[in-house]
C-alpha cells in the first residue's frame, strides 16, 4: 500500500519500501512491481510472500494493493478485491460480509496512508484494495471454506512477520476455528493431529457434527486443550495416530517431528505395562523399532492387547492436566486403514 501510493503520488516506479511494522519495529520490502493509471489516478504495487519455512500454502503468492484518490476528505477505506475471502459466518472478530482482512493489518495500511499521504488527506480521501490474484485457488487449499471464508485468503498476521514452523500463524488458526465452533453454538469439536485423521474422524462422527467442528490442532496438542477450556467448549475429542498420540502421552505439549521424537523404551515401558509377563525378546523387537507405526505393527503382531487403549489413556491424563479438568475429554486412535485401534475412557466402543 505505501508503495502504491508513494507511485501514484510521484508517478514513478517504486522498487522497495520501509513499512512500518507494530512494537515499532521496521522492515525493508522489495515491490514486485508498480503500475499507475492518470485517468483512473489510481496506482497497483505487488509484492511476493515469502513464508520462510513455513509450511504454508501462500508461499510465493502475489499481494496486490490498489489505491485510489477519492472526494471523501480526510477518509481511508480499506476494501477486499479479487482473491480476498469474504466473511460469511460469526466468530471470526469481522463483521459477516466484510473482507476478511485482520485489525493488525487494517492498523499496518492506515499508518502506511497516515506516513505517505498525509497532507493529500486534508483535501482528499483514500481508497485501498487489497487483492491476491490466485487467492481464490489457494483458499481451496486451507481451512478458509469451512471457517465461512469465502472467495478467497484470509489477511492474517499480528506482526507482519513470519515466524518460523507456523507457530503464530498455526495458533491463530486454531483459536479463531473454535471461536466460530462457539458463534455457531457448538459446544463440542472434534482436534486431529492431520488431514487424515480428520477424514476418518468425518467418517466416525461426521454424520452428527458440522463440519466447523472439526479443527486441526497439528502439532499444538496442550495449547489447543487449554484454548478448549477457555472458550468453554463442553466436550473435546483428540483423533489421531500411533506416532502424535505416543508423544503426547509422553507429556509433550509441542509434537512436531523435528521438535521431539518417540521414545522406544516409553513405548516398551507401555507394552510391559500392558503385559507384565512379556517376554524380553518382544521388549528388544520394541526398543530396536524404526517407528511408532513399526512398534504398533510388532504389537498387533503379538497380540498384545490393551496397548492401544493404555496410550489413549496417558494422552488423555496429560490433556485434562492441561484443560484443568474443565471440559469432557476423549481420545481415539487410528489404525492407518482408518478403523478404531484405541480409545479412552470408555464407554460405547468406535471399534467395528
Amino acid at each position: 500500500t505505501k508503495a502504491a501510493l508513494i507511485a501514484l503520488l510521484s508517478q514513478k516506479t517504486v522498487n522497495d519500501v520501509s513499512v512500518s511494522l507494530p512494537k515499532g519495529k521496521t522492515m525493508n520490502i522489495r515491490i514486485a512491481w508498480t503500475n499507475t493509471t492518470k485517468e483512473q489516478y489510481s496506482a497497483t504495487a505487488a509484492v511476493v510472500k515469502d513464508a520462510g519455512d513455513d509450511p504454508d500454502v501462500t508461499d510465493r503468492a502475489e499481494v496486490c494493493s490498489t489505491v485510489f484518490l477519492t472526494n471523501e476528505v480526510g477518509i481511508v477505506s480499506i476494501d477486499g478485491g479479487n482473491g480476498v475471502g469474504r466473511i460469511t459466518k460469526p466468530g471470526l472478530g469481522i463483521d459477516i460480509g466484510k473482507p476478511a482482512i485482520n485489525l493488525s493489518p487494517i492498523k499496518m495500511i492506515e499508518r502506511a496512508v497516515s506516513e505517505v499521504a498525509a497532507e493529500r488527506l486534508k483535501d482528499h480521501g483514500v481508497k485501498v484494495v487489497i487483492s491476491v490474484p490466485m487467492g481464490e485457488e489457494i483458499a481451496k487449499k486451507t481451512d478458509n471454506p469451512r471457517l465461512g471464508i469465502i472467495g478467497g485468503i484470509s489477511i492474517l498476521g499480528t506482526t507482519g512477520i513470519v515466524f518460523p514452523y507456523s507457530t503464530a500463524s498455526f495458533a491463530a488458526a486454531i483459536r479463531q476455528a473454535l471461536d466460530v465452533a462457539r458463534a455457531m453454538g457448538d459446544e463440542r469439536v472434534v482436534l486431529t493431529t492431520g488431514g487424515r485423521s480428520e477424514d476418518f474422524a468425518k467418517d466416525l462422527f461426521g454424520k452428527n457434527l458440522p463440519e466447523h467442528c472439526f479443527i486441526q490442532m497439528g502439532d499444538f496438542a496442550g495449547y489447543s486443550i487449554r484454548h478448549c477450556a477457555l472458550k468453554q467448549i463442553r466436550k473435546a475429542t483428540i483423533a489421531g495416530f500411533v506416532g502424535k498420540l505416543t508423544k503426547m502421552s509422553m507429556g509433550i505439549k509441542q509434537t512436531h517431528v523435528r521438535g521431539s521424537h518417540v521414545d522406544m523404551e516409553f513405548m516398551a515401558h507401555v507394552a510391559s505395562e500392558c503385559f507384565p509377563r512379556i517376554p524380553m525378546s518382544i521388549l528388544e523387537e520394541i526398543r530396536n523399532a524404526n517407528t511408532a507405526r513399526h512398534v504398533s505393527e510388532i504389537i498387533t503382531a503379538y497380540r498384545i492387547t490393551g496397548f492401544f487403549d493404555l496410550i489413549c489413556k496417558k494422552v488423555y491424563e496429560h490433556m485434562r492436566e492441561y484443560s484443568k479438568g474443565e471440559l469432557e475429554l476423549e481420545v481415539i486412535m487410528f489404525d492407518f486403514d482408518g478403523k478404531v485401534s484405541g480409545q479412552f475412557p470408555g464407554g460405547p466402543s468406535y471399534r467395528p
